[in-house]
């Protein structure tokens, strides 16, 4: 895996350019949710050999996003807050499934240290976006609950004029 603190946009695959997709989403996937979320990650991961996905591998939409892109042979560049970012992932589980995925992915990044974990978090997710051809959003079209949730990743893109595909199902909150 290449380690390095910035790839610039566009990766070459022989002459051509890879379409960069990122990922951003709740870590909670209600179940009444989770096979749209899955039928729509299928859709927006396929018909383009030379892709690569973005993702920050946390547990949840990120987790999900990245290890379907890598059963489809996308390679997947991990972006990793610049905090001690593993011991904030949540159980066992959640921090085994990120090791693994983190071991498979083709690149890292590492980002700089911030103030809080917040801004952590949405300087990843500004990454992201930043360096997206197009952002995927496991959300439920409401607020972030605190600096840097999807919401801000969300406005953000929309912001900066970045492409964004939804996907949830209407009327179906997380908890």
């Amino acid at each position: 895996m290449d380690t390095h603190t910035d790839i610039g946009l566009g990766t070459r695959v022989g002459a051509r350019v890879r379409t960069r997709v990122g990922v951003t989403g709740h870590r909670s996937i209600p179940a009444a949710v989770l096979p749209a979320v899955r039928t729509g990650i299928r859709r927006q991961l396929r018909g383009d050999e030379g892709m690569e996905a973005l993702s920050c591998l946390a547990a949840g939409a990120d987790q999900l996003f990245a290890d379907m892109a890598l059963d489809r042979g996308i390679p997947v560049t991990a972006v990793i807050p610049g905090m001690d970012y593993e011991a904030h992932l949540g159980d066992a589980d959640t921090r085994a499934a990120y090791r693994r995925l983190l071991n498979s992915c083709h690149a890292q990044v590492n980002l700089p240290e911030e103030a809080t974990h917040e801004e952590a978090y949405f300087a990843a997710g500004r990454w992201i976006v930043d360096h997206a051809d197009r952002l995927v959003a496991v959300w439920d079209g409401q607020p972030a609950r605190g600096l840097g949730g999807t919401g801000d990743v969300v406005a953000y893109a929309r912001r900066t004029g970045v492409p964004v595909t939804v996907l949830w199902r209407p009327g179906v909150l997380r908890a």
